[in-house]
């Protein structure tokens, strides 16, 4: 078994850092290719509370018709931004190989209601 390299001191975080970041269960209601990006899928995300559009590079990874209906953790407290002109309001977290020929995006076990905290 291998050690695992040190981090850095520039790479290690705090832990009220982390605390900022706001992970949430968020249910696929849609999904679709993004127009104007060849690795990009538009995602329409359930928080419980309210509804968010979020752009994700797994294409290729994942049809549309494989993520609507999932639960997917998302960052809920991520500024906005565009990309390649469509409006990301979060981010998805998903885990991928060093030479990312395999994506495999974090989901819930079990069914459990959209917006649930994620600690």
């Amino acid at each position: 078994m291998s050690q695992e390299p040190k981090a850095s001191p520039t790479d290690l975080i705090s832990i009220d850092d982390f605390a900022k970041v706001k992970l949430r269960v968020g249910r696929v209601i849609e999904a679709s290719e993004h127009p104007n990006a060849d690795k990009l899928l538009v995602l329409k995300v359930d928080l419980g509370d309210h509804q968010r559009q979020l752009c994700a590079g797994i294409k290729g990874h994942y049809t549309p018709e494989q993520l609507v209906g999932r639960n997917l953790i998302v960052v809920s407290n991520l500024a906005p931004r565009m990309m390649r002109g469509v409006e990301s309001q979060g981010m998805l977290l998903a885990a991928s190989s060093s030479d990312r020929t395999r994506v495999i995006v974090l989901t819930t076990e079990s069914d459990i209601e959209p917006g649930s905290s994620v600690s």
